[in-house]
Formats: C-alpha cells, sequence, structure tokens
C-alpha cells in the first residue's frame, strides 16, 4: 500500500510540475529567439549604415524641398497615371523560350574596344551591356549609368553575376569623362565600385534628385553633382539635358524605398538628339516625351527583364518597340539585358523578341555586340549579327 501511495504521490507531483517546467522552458526558449532576432535586426542596421556601398539618405532639409514637388507625398516619389498597352497586354506571354536559358553557358565576349572612335570628334555610342553607355557627343563624352562591377549587388555573396568578366579596369583606359547620367540608384544601375574608379576623372554628374546623397557618400564633391526633376531643363558642355518621367521606383536597401526619383535622360547636341528611357513600364509619358522633345536619332529603350508580376515597372519587348514609336526614335537600341539575370525568362529572349515586334512595325533596331561602338552620324546602321547565338 505504502508503494502505491509513493507512486500515486509521484504522479501527482510529475503532473503539477511538468506543465510549469514546459513552460519555463518555452519561455526561455522565446527569450533566446527574441534575442536572437534582435541581435539580427541590430548588425543588419549596423551593417546598412556602416557599409558605404549602401549610400546615403534625403536629409530633413531636402524633404522639405521635395514636398514642393507634384510628384512627391508622405516622404516618398511617385508615378501617377496608367496606361494600358494598346489593350494587347494580357496577350504578351511571360516566355516564349521552349527551353529557358536564363544563363549564358560561359562567358559573354566583349568586342575590343575601339578607342580610337571613341576619342575621335564624331558622335558615336558604346554598350557596355545592360544599360551602361559611352556616348560621345559634340566631342564630349559622357557615362550613361555605368555599372562596370561584376555583380548587380550590394554584396558579393548574393546577387546576379556578370555574364562577362568586369569592366572595371577598363576605366582607366577611359579618356576623361565630361559627365555621368544616372538613371536611378538600384545596384544594376548606380555601382559603388564603379563610382569611386570613375570619379577622378568624371567633370560633373548630372542625377534625379535624392541620387545625390550616395555620391556624395562616396566621395564625390556636392558642387560637381546636379539634381533635377521630372521635365526640369538644363544646358551644360552646349548640350541641352532633361529629366523624364518613367513608371518605376528607386531605393538600396530595406527602408528607403521611393526616398530618390527615378528617370531616363534626354541630351540633345548640334548633330545627335540623344534618350535613354531608364527603367519603367509603359505608359502615356513617352507619347509626352515624343511630342516635347522628338525625334531622337538614337533612342535606347528598356526592355530585358520582365514578368507579369512587376510589368508596371519594366516593358515587354514588344512595348519597348512601341516606346520607341512613341518617342520617335529614328533608330531603335534595346537595353537591360545582355549583362545580368534579373528575371525568368531566358537571357537572349529580349533581343529576339524585340527584332521580332521590330520587323513587325518597321522600326530600326541595332542590336551592336557589346563593346562594340556606332557612329552617330545620320546614317546609322547596323546588321543585326545574333552574335548571342555564339
Amino acid at each position: 500500500m505504502s508503494n502505491s501511495k509513493d507512486l500515486t504521490a509521484t504522479q501527482e507531483i510529475i503532473e503539477n510540475v511538468a506543465p510549469k517546467v514546459r513552460k519555463g522552458m518555452m519561455k526561455k526558449i522565446m527569450i533566446y529567439l527574441f534575442t536572437f532576432l534582435v541581435l539580427i535586426c541590430v548588425f543588419i542596421f549596423l551593417f546598412i549604415t556602416i557599409n558605404p556601398v549602401f549610400g546615403g539618405n534625403p536629409s530633413k532639409e531636402q524633404k522639405e524641398v521635395y514636398s514642393k514637388f507634384k510628384n512627391y507625398a508622405d516622404g516618398k516619389f511617385f508615378y501617377e497615371g496608367s496606361t494600358k498597352f494598346n489593350g494587347n497586354e494580357s496577350n504578351i506571354s511571360i516566355s516564349t523560350s521552349a527551353r529557358k536559358v536564363r544563363n549564358p553557358s560561359g562567358q559573354v565576349p566583349v568586342s575590343e574596344i575601339d578607342w580610337n572612335k571613341i576619342n575621335s570628334k564624331e558622335d558615336s555610342l558604346t554598350w557596355f551591356g545592360h544599360s551602361a553607355f559611352l556616348l560621345s557627343i559634340d566631342n564630349k563624352k559622357i557615362l550613361i549609368d555605368p555599372m562596370l562591377g561584376p555583380i548587380a549587388s550590394p554584396v558579393s555573396f548574393v546577387g546576379s553575376k556578370r555574364y562577362s568578366e568586369d569592366m572595371l579596369d577598363m576605366i582607366e583606359e577611359m579618356p576623361p569623362i565630361d559627365a555621368v547620367f544616372i538613371t536611378h540608384d538600384h545596384y544594376d544601375h548606380l555601382d559603388y565600385q564603379s563610382i569611386k574608379k570613375l570619379k577622378s576623372k568624371v567633370g560633373h554628374f548630372f542625377v534625379p534628385y535624392g541620387v545625390s546623397n550616395h555620391l556624395i557618400r562616396w566621395g564625390v564633391a556636392k558642387e560637381k553633382i546636379t539634381e533635377l526633376n521630372w521635365w526640369d531643363e538644363t544646358e551644360s558642355h552646349g548640350l541641352t539635358i532633361a529629366l523624364t518621367p518613367t513608371k518605376h521606383f528607386s531605393g538600396r536597401e530595406l527602408f528607403n524605398r521611393d526616398t530618390t526619383l527615378w528617370g531616363g535622360w534626354v541630351i540633345l547636341g548640334k548633330q545627335t538628339r540623344f534618350f535613354t528611357s531608364g527603367d519603367g513600364g509603359y505608359d502615356a509619358h513617352f507619347k509626352k516625351i515624343g511630342k516635347k522633345y522628338g525625334p531622337f536619332d538614337i533612342a535606347l529603350i528598356e526592355g530585358g527583364q520582365y514578368d507579369r508580376r512587376w510589368s508596371w515597372a519594366h516593358m515587354f519587348p514588344e512595348q519597348s518597340v512601341q516606346a520607341n514609336i512613341d518617342v520617335k526614335g529614328k533608330y531603335m537600341m534595346l537595353m537591360h539585358w545582355g549583362a545580368f539575370t534579373l528575371a525568368n525568362h531566358g537571357w537572349t529572349e529580349p533581343i529576339e523578341r524585340a527584332l521580332k515586334a521590330a520587323k513587325k512595325n518597321d522600326v530600326n533596331l541595332i542590336a551592336p555586340q557589346i563593346g562594340e561602338t556606332v557612329q552617330l552620324d545620320g546614317r546609322l546602321y547596323i546588321p543585326v549579327s545574333s552574335w548571342w547565338k555564339n
């Protein structure tokens, strides 16, 4: 009987104590988990704050200036307006590739840079892949979105790697650069390593509002930077310059989305009228740009990283061709492809779809090889060699 009573008492003790033990253990686990999450958050905050690659943020004084803009509200820039793509966007497939090859099988070759052509007084354009270009206009050397680094990411271990070797060493061979134009602050357009290496040989930087904070943190003198809002115009180096709207967004880290502006660029010289769209979805602003500044001798149109999920922020190639028609581009070049994989379609699909749409719409689409220099002499013509198939 005694043993039975002892066993019953022990069971009662276990039944009473076990829930308290479990509760205590769960409480400790929750404390440990909360502490771990707090430490992770602190680490991320310190990493973003200390690491210069993330750039800088607009000051309180700058935000007060922005608050007077029509395209700024509640601490963020925004695009207003929406136009369907001729009612046919629902018919545009995400991918036409039977077998999507998202990355090239080997390194994409870069044509040998013809520095003699670039350094000549003739207007010319050289593509470095994705949205990076060197424009020679009125004997002025201009870089557009000079992302020449190896990876489109703030860290080396995560992100899309360049199809070819990085082009940072090429900066040393470049002539003095009169101006750099940045369309927005995303990593595949504004590259920390490239700017650090370029800044000593650049005369001036033209950027959308807010982007100057990144450059200043990276050592670019404030007086060497001009910021513009959409439709703002300025004169520099004998050129007429204007920032144009795009339907896109900005941001380099978790908490600063849309705190800086984005856009495309109009650059008008004596002989060449140049336009680069920047990133963005199709909308009515292209016709407005064409009406105000067109026709353009050459128009660089984004259309190489698309998906239905972000069709508001990036164009399908067919839309890119329509955008070129809207801005009245005599010749068109597709950009935002050929260097990085940022979407789920085949890496050559953008140019193949654009060529098909261009032929259908009688648009002069050129497709030079990366590194090749195109002369902008009024007789612009480059046979499409389909170099990407090799």
